[in-house]
């Protein structure tokens, strides 16, 4: 595969591309406020005529996901439509009610839940399947805490819905699990995964539906270009749907592709890449215009 393209700003590619599905958390904002320069490269774009639809592995609807970014002064201006992995986990849940699922996750969680006629238990042994949205107390908690109990529930042969396939996130400046990182430990005990959020196929319908509403039209895959940080959510998720991609590579991975001054080594980008098998089209360190 050819080298990613390293590129100034959006302004260098945005007229070829009709609709931009971006990633949030570390595209948009770190979780408790917006990146300036993310908002006015979105701004600019929509501006000039282009949709954006924001694709969340978030795992709550994309109502409660709308609340956040309103909360934390991202502006109505920069996206118009929110698309999350807790919408297409919803379904999924739809077709397991009434379950009981044993819930995992935070209190913040719980809106992904209503609606689907899921009966919820705080009991492994009492569950029909598991539901993950994230760690308990993901401040305090470890993916290692919850092994001894996936054990026994992956020997029984539960099935884990997994509301967000990210394995970290940022908040402020630290890291922070997600229940992606729950769902690895618990295939690696044996027990079978479901995930609907990104990099699998359902999120991405819901956002290329969203698109087309937008639009007015059919969408044009060939002038749809998705944005994100993650390599093994936002990259691998456009390839596998044959989209191309902007790498934000100054997210998540950015000590793996910086230089000794703190900017971008397209080197190091394009290294890291091809060690997880992906390509992105176009690299730049942050979304910028």
């Amino acid at each position: 595969m050819s080298a990613p393209q390293l590129i100034s700003g959006l302004s260098d590619i945005a007229d070829a591309y009709d609709v931009l599905l971006c990633d949030v958390w570390g595209v948009v904002h770190n979780g408790r406020e917006p990146y300036p320069r993310a908002m006015e490269a979105l701004t600019a774009y929509r501006q000039g005529g282009g949709a954006v639809v924001l694709i969340s592995n978030a795992p709550r609807p994309g109502s409660d996901v709308i609340e956040q970014l309103d909360r934390i002064g991202v502006p109505r201006a920069a996206w118009q439509a929110v698309t999350t992995s807790g919408d297409a986990t919803i379904a999924e849940l739809k077709k397991r009610a009434p379950g009981p699922a044993w819930a995992i996750g935070p209190e913040r969680d719980q809106g992904v839940y209503q609606g689907t006629g899921v009966t919820l238990t705080d009991k492994a042994e009492d569950a029909a399947f598991i539901s993950c949205t994230g760690l308990f107390d993901d401040e305090a908690d470890q993916p290692e805490d919850y092994r001894p109990t996936f054990r026994e529930a992956a020997r029984r042969g539960l099935e884990m819905v997994c509301a967000n396939p990210d394995r970290v996130v940022h908040r402020g400046q630290d890291l922070i699990w997600c229940a992606g990182a729950l769902a690895d430990v618990y295939a690696e005990e044996g027990g079978p995964v479901v995930m609907a959020g990104k990099p699998f196929g359902p999120i991405y319908d819901l956002a290329l539906e969203q698109a087309a509403g937008l639009l007015g039209r059919d969408v044009d895959r060939a002038r749809v270009l998705c944005v994100g940080d993650g390599l093994p959510t936002d990259v691998l998720g456009a390839n596998a749907q044959g989209l191309d991609c902007l790498f934000v590579a100054g997210g998540i991975h950015i000590a793996d592709v910086t230089d000794a001054h703190g900017g971008l080594d397209p080197a190091r980008a394009e290294a890291l890449l091809s060690e997880k098998g992906a390509h992105a089209r176009f690299v730049s360190l942050e979304l910028n215009w």
